[in-house]
């Protein structure tokens, strides 16, 4: 009535205000605004032009245009051009347009006209930026209640400052394996080839063309944060600071959802968020809403997407499994934006095609735990202490990658720390979860009890831990995680007796306006509890545990119930008891149980089970499929836990060694797996050359997944383990980053299995295949996944017989291919035209930055065609031609490509025919190019006359860091020029002038330019003739330079002056790291005069005194006397 009689008002206002008292009241003010009324109706329709173009429908548009030309206020021509504007939204805005600029009757009209109808549009217009307002204030007071737990992380780890990975579906690994199995066997680590995702883009589309996602599916192990990133994104979005363009989010928990067997949609907004009068707006498609569902994975029923009842009908109650899939499936809701976030393996259930977009968060890595440790346990130099156990224990590291069980792991080791066991502190995860449980009965529980009152407080905590362990080994057995106050009072769990300390401890408690459910702490602790259960119970129970009733085949003896939980554990495909059973053998050990002597109802153990169960668990081992799955990987980690180590660390050293051939059982393969879990080392670098076969591999195959650098060389593979490798490659979950096959037997057929899997793998990046037998017909296989693959940056074809034809195919890579940037075809008999052929590629391709065309029979034809690509090609910066009978025809090409090439940084011409015409030629480009740096013209025909040209050329480059002149036939006078050059040359760093015969005279000079010359860092002067006057000289020279750090005089006549005068230098210089004085004459007075000057400020790090005559006593003496003088110098002699 009040909207109606507002809008008569607006109808009447021109009788009620005569002409006279407008112009009266216009004469009144100051200006020509409206008046406070009329600027109210602007700003009304100002502040709704959201929702007018939101929620005005065509039929309500045409009522309210004819509405407005029935009281004038449009005219004919003014309605045909609201109806020419286009789409609806635009003609409403050219209705509000129009209306705004007949001040003041229009905006009146048209409010008037809304506020008095009583349609569902008037209501949604009217109604939405209150509803809006207020259910941002309710959810936001309803997180805020969680903020303090979710914001304990610091800063640099809070969920605002990290990001969700953008993944291509699960991988099988997330769909069939235990979440802590999951992390291990990647140790935390992200596919490589994952897009980052922040939280504020996570329903945006990706691309301009693109759509928002309907449903998002956002996965993670237990404890990695699921529940945090939702409740983060709430409140982020209740403040208004993401996804502005959604009106009403939804949050519900799985956990809430098992409270209901039938329910409608409407009854489930309506009893989650009361304060949401109008359902149908929140629920329609004229606003974009979002539902979220968080904890899959809790919820109690299974998703059946093949048998659920389709249903549209919002108002329809049906079974809660049903409701939420035909949510899902878009049956209900279809306009609804929809957020599932769960555990991988449960989230799997989801059929792939119905979900639009899946993202994982990701755990901490190495630095993160560092970062986390800095900021919560910096006291008493706790972070430290804790990194330092975790980097030692490499199982407690590994489970740290996941943020809830880093703070039970810390928290933990704290503790320990604060009670003086330093020196005790937990090597296993079970004695770790021992002191935990110690930790959470005692913190918070009074001290200095009378002894009754301790034995009445250990008994009632004795009897909840046993209460709780049936529950949590019945819950794992039916995966299930939350737990109602009916399953407490069912195992005979007092309400009151979980807020004591271990209750609470142990126990969350989850409250909502619909339900009120509990789940423990972590799923390791759920485990770690049914696994304390399941070791007392078994030492009494006469019938079955795994059979929750007792009717059951008799089962008598711990024995006997040990091997049934491991026969049970190897026959769960998707290992939900694999943590368990590591857990159960860990509390074999005396070190695990000693903490829960007060917790758990002990009897005295004389230590046969411990010896007993790790038979049996070796025995397991040894036994089973020739495959070696992550089940047999879990029977490893069970020895770990009981401490029985033998087998781990003897496989351990030899694979360090090397000294694996030949003892690679099926047990050795199941702990290299193991070792590929928690071992940084052993994952980052896997080393098995010339130790496999193809049943050895085919055992490894699954482990071998998730290398990250893979070494297989040596091994006499056939192509039949490439069909395995190429299996291996192809899986989703391939982890390999780096792959060498180098020095095997593969041939055509091998590479083509390869370059299948190369077509859809994602990770390699490196592919080493040198020194096999692919050939041509070999490379052109891998040429044709190499124009497809977009990963691969790096391959080797060293030494393969590719000849011209697969040159020919893999210049048809580098002129469609645009990742790959290094190329080695060394040795491959390609010749000239294979070389032309690769030429021009290069002229078009942009990516290529080394190209290795060593030992191909280029000649100077090929090389011609080189430089002329160069001419062109800015790109490449490495450039090897050794060994390719180069003469200076060849030479003066490429000399004349570099005059104009600014990208070319290494050009590695040794071992060719390059005489002193060729030097000219390279030392007139050198005074005219800038971006060379490292030079090689190591054993060429240059004499002095040609390094004479190069040494002027130095005078002025400033860009050349490094040039190798060894084997040359250089004399004195050539290196004269280059001791002149020196001189003025602030770049140069190495100089190599190896076996030349420059003798003392070119040593002086040399040394010399360096008491002038700051920038050469290393010398080589290996057999250049040099005698004792020449050494001499270049002590003089160390006094003085503080640059040079490597010089090498092996091979020359120092003797025993030489070294004397030397040893007197290194008393003062300051720079030197490594001296080379092999096979000098040195005698035992020369070698002791250096081993003793090393008292000094001399920075040396390695030196050799090999082959100076010393004898194996005299070596032994000058050792031992270097060590006590520099304990930081490595000695060779």
């Amino acid at each position: 009535m009040e909207g109606k009689a507002h809008y008569d008002s607006i109808l009447d206002r021109s009788k009620r205000i005569t002409w006279q008292d407008d112009c009266y009241m216009d004469l009144q003010s100051t200006s020509c605004l409206p008046t406070k009324g009329e600027k109210n109706d602007i700003d009304w329709i100002q502040k709704h032009q959201h929702q007018l173009k939101r929620f005005i429908t065509t039929p309500f548009l045409e009522g309210m245009i004819s509405h407005l030309r029935n009281l004038d206020l449009l005219t004919m021509a003014e309605e045909a051009q609201i109806k020419a504007a286009g789409q609806l939204q635009d003609q409403v805005d050219m209705l509000t347009n129009v209306l705004t600029s007949k001040d003041p009757k229009g905006p009146d009209a048209l409010r008037g006209f809304i506020e008095s109808s009583g349609s569902q549009v008037s209501q949604f217009i009217i109604k939405y930026d209150p509803m809006v307002k207020e259910h941002r204030e309710v959810l936001l007071q309803r997180y805020d209640l969680h903020r303090g737990t979710d914001s304990s992380s610091c800063p640099q780890l809070d969920v605002l400052s990290r990001a969700l990975l953008l993944v291509d579906g699960l991988s099988d690994l997330q769909q069939r394996e235990h979440d802590l199995m999951q992390v291990e066997a990647t140790r935390g680590g992200r596919r490589n080839h994952l897009r980052q995702l922040g939280l504020a883009k996570l329903f945006e589309p990706l691309t301009r063309v693109s759509v928002p996602p309907r449903v998002s599916l956002t996965v993670g192990v237990a404890g990695i944060g699921k529940s945090t990133w939702v409740r983060h994104f709430i409140r982020q979005w209740s403040q208004g600071a993401i996804c502005t363009d959604v009106s009403f989010v939804l949050p519900f928990t799985f956990w809430e959802l098992n409270s209901f067997e039938k329910l409608s949609v409407e009854k489930l907004v309506k009893m989650a968020f009361p304060h949401l009068t109008e359902p149908n707006l929140v629920l329609g498609s004229s606003c974009r809403t979002l539902l979220i569902f968080d904890g899959l994975d809790e919820f109690r029923c299974t998703l059946n997407f093949s048998d659920a009842a389709p249903c549209s009908d919002p108002k329809k109650e049906m079974p809660i499994d049903d409701l939420v899939t035909n949510i899902i499936r878009g049956n209900l809701l279809p306009d609804m934006a929809v957020w599932v976030t769960s555990r991988p393996r449960v989230a799997s259930l989801i059929p792939g095609g119905l979900v639009d977009r899946v993202t994982e968060i990701p755990g901490f890595c190495p630095k993160d735990i560092e970062i986390f440790l800095n900021h919560h346990f910096s006291e008493n130099n706790f972070a430290s202490k804790i990194w330092a156990h975790l980097e030692s224990q490499k199982i407690l590291m590994v489970m740290s990658y996941i943020p809830s069980i880093c703070w039970i792991v810390a928290d933990t080791l704290r503790y320990l720390l604060q009670n003086g066991m330093q020196e005790s502190l937990p090597r296993t995860c079970t004695e770790l979860y021992a002191h935990f449980c110690c930790m959470k009965a005692e913190v918070g529980e009074p001290r200095g009890r009378e002894h009754v009152k301790i034995e009445q407080l250990q008994g009632s905590n004795r009897k909840l831990l046993g209460n709780l362990g049936r529950l949590a080994f019945y819950g794992l057995l039916k995966h299930k995680y939350t737990f109602s106050e009916q399953d407490f009072k069912a195992y005979g769990i007092d309400l009151p007796s979980t807020q004591s300390s271990l209750g609470a401890g142990v126990l969350v408690r989850e409250e909502s306006a619909m339900y009120t459910a509990y789940r423990f702490t972590h799923l390791t602790i759920q485990e770690f509890v049914a696994a304390t259960f399941y070791y007392v119970a078994s030492k009494r129970a006469i019938f079955d545990l795994f059979s929750e009733s007792t009717m059951s085949w008799p089962k008598i003896g711990f024995h006997n119930h040990f091997r049934s939980a491991l026969q049970h554990s190897q026959q769960a495909e998707d290992g939900h008891l694999d943590v368990f059973v590591r857990f159960l053998s860990g509390l074999l050990c005396p070190a695990a149980l000693k903490p829960l002597a007060g917790l758990l109802a002990l009897g005295k153990d004389d230590g046969n089970q411990k010896t007993w169960a790790a038979g049996f668990l070796q025995g397991l081992l040894d036994s089973g499929s020739t495959v070696v799955s992550l089940r047999a990987v879990n029977i490893a980690y069970c020895l770990q836990e009981l401490q029985h180590t033998e087998l781990l660390r003897s496989v351990e050293d030899d694979l360090r060694l090397g000294s694996l051939a030949g003892k690679l059982t099926r047990a050795h393969c199941v702990v290299l797996g193991y070792l590929l879990h928690v071992s940084p080392e052993t994952s980052e670098e896997t080393n098995l050359t010339a130790c496999l076969s193809y049943s050895t591999v085919k055992c490894l195959l699954p482990q071998l997944l998730y290398c990250s650098y893979l070494r297989l060389e040596n091994n006499n593979f056939k192509d039949d383990v490439m069909e395995l490798l190429g299996s291996l490659l192809s899986a989703k979950d391939c982890h390999i980053q780096k792959l060498s096959l180098a020095e095997n037997a593969i041939s055509n057929k091998g590479a083509k299995a390869l370059s299948r899997a190369l077509l859809v793998n994602r990770t390699l990046t490196t592919l080493d295949l040198r020194n096999n037998n692919i050939g041509s017909k070999g490379a052109r296989f891998l040429a044709e996944a190499l124009k497809m693959n977009q990963v691969l940056l790096s391959i080797n074809f060293q030494n393969n017989a590719i000849e011209e034809e697969g040159a020919r195919a893999l210049a048809e890579v580098l002129q469609a291919n645009r990742k790959l940037f290094s190329l080695n075809v060394q040795k491959n008999s390609i010749g000239a035209d294979g070389a032309k052929r690769i030429a021009d590629a290069l002229k078009t391709n942009r990516t290529l930055t080394e190209l290795i065309l060593c030992s191909n029979q280029l000649g100077d034809k090929g090389t011609v065609a080189l430089a002329e690509a160069l001419t062109d090609n800015n790109t490449l910066l490495s450039l090897h031609l050794q060994s390719n009978s180069i003469s200076n025809r060849g030479m003066t090409a490429l000399t004349k490509a570099l005059r104009w090439n600014r990208g070319l940084v290494f050009l590695n011409l040794r071992e060719n025919s390059i005489g002193v015409e060729g030097a000219k030629a390279m030392a007139h480009a050198l005074h005219e190019n800038r971006s060379l740096r490292e030079l090689d013209l190591t054993a060429n025909l240059l004499h002095d006359e040609g390094v004479q040209a190069i040494a002027s050329a130095i005078t002025v480059n400033q860009g050349l860091t490094s040039l190798h002149l060894q084997w040359n036939f250089i004399k004195s006078s050539a290196t004269k020029a280059l001791a002149q050059a020196l001189l003025s040359n602030s770049t140069m760093q190495l100089l190599d002038l190896q076996e030349n015969t420059i003798g003392n005279e070119g040593v002086i000079v040399l040394a010399e330019a360096l008491k002038t010359n700051a920038s050469l860092h290393t010398l080589c002067l290996q057999g250049v003739s040099a005698g004792s006057s020449g050494a001499i000289a270049m002590a003089e020279a160390l006094k003085v330079n503080q640059t040079l750090q490597t010089l090498d005089l092996r091979g020359n006549m120092v003797g025993m002056e030489g070294a004397k005068a030397l040893a007197n230098a290194l008393k003062h210089n300051g720079s030197l790291k490594s001296l080379n004085l092999q096979e000098n004459s040195l005698g035992m007075d020369g070698a002791i005069f250096i081993a003793t000057a090393l008292k000094g400020k001399n920075q040396l790090t390695y030196i050799n005194l090999q082959g100076n005559g010393v004898g194996e006593s005299g070596a032994k003496v000058i050792s031992d006397a270097i060590r006590a003088n520099s304990p930081g110098c490595v000695v060779d002699i």
